[in-house]
């Protein structure tokens, strides 16, 4: 009897909480973080374990590129759920963002985390295909003096052409635009159009004619090729 007269002055409560968490969970959707922030923050406080407010509370950080606050959210979601790819992935994130403001001796200082939270989201999911393309970017940009490795970054192209086609494509594209190899980038690129036809993959080959070929004709041709696809 004493749990049936519990639920009862327990449910309007439990109503209360939800609806709240619905509203800033909206709010959230519509990118108002500084509205939703605050009821994200009273819900945690009634409930310290609550994976999506963490979560909720470390995008908005992260959005605000508060890095350390957004680290903190994430890192307690790691411990709390610790085969979670995401969370590592994203905590990678952020601490790969905090190393790109800091100065160059306090960045080399963090490489090695960044690099083994995204091994280990890739470890815990074998198919988390952001934290490879974190992967490439972190082995194009350093030197490789500290750890730059095109051939670690083509290996890590090589394992999304097992998972996704068009990623794998548009990777090799990235790699070869990177180290100003045009014409091997446009043919990559050709391909995740194939494959993919995506905005993103003919925005990519688009960049590349206005950006690096001096071809803005070529880019506004293929461009309004996709707005026709879409159309038919």
């Amino acid at each position: 009897m004493k749990w049936i007269i519990k639920i009862i002055f327990l449910l309007p409560y439990m109503v209360f909480s939800q609806s709240n968490f619905e509203r800033a969970e909206k709010l959230f959707s519509q990118q108002k973080y500084s509205l939703a922030k605050p009821i994200f923050e009273n819900i945690l406080k009634e409930n310290p374990n609550h994976l999506k407010t963490l979560e909720y509370l470390g995008d908005i950080e992260g959005a605000n590129k508060s890095w350390d606050n957004a680290m903190m959210y994430y890192g307690k979601l790691k411990q709390l759920y610790p085969k979670q790819a995401d969370f590592y992935y994203k905590y990678g994130g952020c601490l790969g963002m905090k190393a790109k403001e800091a100065n160059k001796f306090a960045a080399l200082g963090m490489i090695g985390e960044v690099k083994a939270s995204f091994e280990k989201a890739i470890a815990l999911n074998p198919k988390h295909i952001e934290a490879r393309w974190a992967l490439i970017e972190i082995y194009l940009q350093l030197p490789g003096i500290v750890g730059g490795s095109e051939r670690k970054a083509n290996s890590y192209a090589n394992e999304l052409m097992k998972i996704s086609l068009v990623d794998g494509y548009l990777a090799k594209g990235h790699i070869a635009e990177y180290f100003d190899r045009y014409q091997e980038a446009e043919k990559n690129y050709k391909k995740a159009i194939e494959v993919g036809g995506s905005k993103n993959t003919y925005q990519k080959l688009a960049n590349l004619y206005r950006n690096k070929l001096n071809q803005p004709e070529k880019a506004k041709q293929l461009l309004e090729l996709y707005q026709e696809k879409i159309k038919s």
